[in-house]
Formats: C-alpha cells, sequence, structure tokens
C-alpha cells in the first residue's frame, strides 16, 4: 500500500468515527430527551460545567494512583463495564424504532452486554472502535441535551486550555497515557494504516520515550479519563521499523507517514460534539434548520472537521499534538458564525441575554 494509500485510509476512519458520533449524538438528543435521561435539572447553569471539569481531575488523580498501585485490571474492568452501560442507551433508541418502549429496554440488553463481552475478550481495534463511537455517540447526546448553549462553551474553552497545559506543559498526562495504552480500551481510538494491522500483535507505543525509543506505532492524542472525558495525552510521535536482521531503518524511522497505527482520544471525538448536540437540541425556533438539524449545530460540525484537517495535517508532519485546542477551537468558531448567519446576535449566541 502506498504512502497516501495508508494516510487515506487511516484519515477515512477517522472522519468516519468522528461523524458517526456527531451524526448520532444530534439525532439521539431528542429520544435522550423524552426518555428523561437529562443528567441534570438546569441545563443553563454554567456552574455544570465546572463540575464536570473538576469530575475530570478527581478521574485523572484516581487513574494515576490507580496505576501506581498495579490495580489497572480494576480500571479496565470499569471502562468495559462503563462502555456496555453507555452503549445501553444508543441500543434502547435503536431498539424502539422495531418494538415499544419496554420491550425495547429489555432487548437493548443483550445488545450492550454483548459489546462489553467483545471488548474485554478480544479488544482488537475495530472492536475499540466500534465500542468507541456507541460510547462517544451516547456521551455526546447525554452531555448535548444537560450542557446548555453557555455550559458548553465553557467546557469546551477550559478544556481546550487544559489540554494544552497538560500536554505541552505540565507533561503529566504522559504518565497515565503509558498505563492507559496497555488497558486496551475505548479511552484511546486505534486507527489503523493498514487493512491487516492488528492491535492485539502490535507492541504498544510508550509515551514516555525518546524518538530513539518508540516502537512501530505513534499517536495524535489520547484521552485520559473516562469515556465520556476530554483530557488528552500526547504520547510519542515516532514511527520506526525493523530492518532485516531487526535493525532499525533510521530513514524509514523518520518518515511518520510510515506508521503502522494512530491513537486518537475519543475525548477529541466527543467534546467538540457537545456543542454541536447542544446547538442542535437548544437552539431557539426562529434558527433556519438544514435537514432538521439547526444551521449553527451543521456549520460547528464543519468547524470540528476543519480543525481536525489542521491537526491531522500536523500530525502527519511527525509530532503529536494537543487534539482539543484544535477541535474545540474550530467548533466554537464553526458555532458562532453559524448562529450570526442565522440571524442571533453574538450575546444570544452565546447564551449571555439570560445575564444581560
Amino acid at each position: 500500500m502506498t504512502e497516501r494509500r495508508r494516510v487515506a485510509f487511516g484519515v477515512g476512519i477517522i472522519v468516519a468515527i468522528f461523524l458517526f458520533i456527531q451524526l448520532s449524538a444530534i439525532a439521539l438528543v431528542e429520544p435522550f430527551e423524552a426518555a428523561g435521561y437529562q443528567p441534570v435539572e438546569n441545563p443553563e447553569d454554567p456552574a455544570n460545567s465546572l463540575v464536570y471539569v473538576g469530575a475530570i481531575l478527581v478521574a485523572t488523580a484516581f487513574m494515576l494512583a490507580a496505576f501506581k498501585l498495579n490495580v489497572d485490571a480494576l480500571i479496565r474492568l470499569i471502562i468495559v463495564a462503563s462502555g456496555a452501560w453507555l452503549s445501553l442507551y444508543v441500543f434502547r433508541v435503536l431498539m424502539r424504532f422495531v418494538a415499544p418502549a419496554p420491550l425495547a429496554d429489555v432487548v437493548a440488553i443483550p445488545f450492550a452486554i454483548a459489546l462489553g463481552v467483545a471488548l474485554y475478550v478480544h479488544p482488537e481495534w475495530y472492536v475499540i472502535d466500534i465500542a468507541g463511537a456507541f460510547m462517544g455517540a451516547a456521551a455526546a447526546g447525554l452531555f448535548g441535551i444537560g450542557f446548555g448553549v453557555l455550559p458548553a462553551l465553557i467546557l469546551l474553552t477550559v478544556l481546550a486550555v487544559y489540554d494544552a497545559i497538560s500536554v505541552y506543559g505540565t507533561e503529566h498526562m504522559l504518565t497515565l497515557a503509558s498505563g492507559v495504552m496497555d488497558l486496551k480500551v475505548p479511552v484511546v481510538l486505534v486507527i489503523p494504516m493498514t487493512a491487516d494491522y492488528s492491535f492485539l500483535d502490535a507492541d504498544m507505543p510508550d509515551p514516555m520515550a525518546d524518538d530513539a525509543d518508540s516502537d512501530e506505532q505513534s499517536a495524535i492524542s489520547e484521552s485520559s479519563v473516562d469515556a465520556e472525558s476530554g483530557a488528552d495525552a500526547e504520547p510519542t510521535t515516532d514511527f520506526t521499523r525493523g530492518g532485516s536482521e531487526g535493525q532499525v531503518d533510521e530513514t524509514e524511522a523518520a518518515d511518520p507517514l510510515e506508521r503502522e497505527a494512530m491513537f486518537i482520544g475519543l475525548g477529541d471525538a466527543v467534546i467538540p460534539t457537545v456543542l454541536v448536540a447542544s446547538a442542535a437540541f437548544f437552539a431557539p425556533a426562529s434558527v433556519p434548520t438544514l435537514a432538521g438539524v439547526a444551521l449553527p449545530a451543521l456549520t460547528a460540525m464543519v468547524g470540528t472537521f476543519a480543525g481536525l484537517a489542521v491537526l491531522l495535517w500536523m500530525v502527519m508532519k511527525g509530532r503529536a499534538h494537543a487534539g482539543l485546542p484544535l477541535l474545540n477551537g474550530g467548533t466554537i468558531a464553526g458555532y458562532v458564525l453559524g448562529a450570526l448567519v442565522s440571524g442571533l446576535t453574538l450575546v444570544q449566541a452565546l447564551g449571555l441575554d439570560a445575564y444581560l
């Protein structure tokens, strides 16, 4: 497979996962609200964002402590169980297209259990990515109805800043990333660059390694806490290939396009989608729609993919980068532009009209 095809293959999978999560979240907000899944009493309260950021910090500290205490198996079991639980929300909605609500809720349970079991016993890249896509859609849909536009904007802004600090400043996410990679759970999505890639057989990249130490893979960013979080770690960006005698070909190793796989945090897909889902759910009646979706939500999606394009372009140059500054920044810019084009004032677009 040529370098161009390898890149296209990997990028195509990333785009497909992001698109699935965003479209699914938009489709799920109304059914979630109708089913009473709204997680907070007042979605417009900006304090919701600060509470969630606090939860991320606590979860990060918990996972770091768990890795130091060598209870990785417990962390993996918790994340797998969380994945099955989140996927249950999606399966319940899907089953209601073929069965009445009470029966649909019962029928959805074995599907969620099957996904959790598959993730636990056979965490190949496609199982992880499928589970991650379902988890991401459910999480983004739940937070979409739980965060009004202003809280969502605050959440995206704070997490983008936190992501940049944790990756480029304190680098504490490197320690966490080194533990997460071995868990083989959908906290990190696995993006193969070739069709025959096997995550189960591959050596895990070491986020703490220097350029000379990295192994057969590279990463763009990894979410570090639970399935809904967006705290990104910066693993190694190096790529090496073994020579015929087990030696490293330094010329090939220097080419980031020759990597076997990339890794991107699930939070990189979920957190921008919170604003997309919120913009769709809380859009004023006066806002124009396209295919039933509010224009600001659609332009927020466009902004997400614009940020993703820049992020991937930077990564393909051979360095890892914090994902949320670009992804959240593009999503916010796209949303604001769409809101203004829709006839909202800047104060209304930012959700500040209730406070002024």
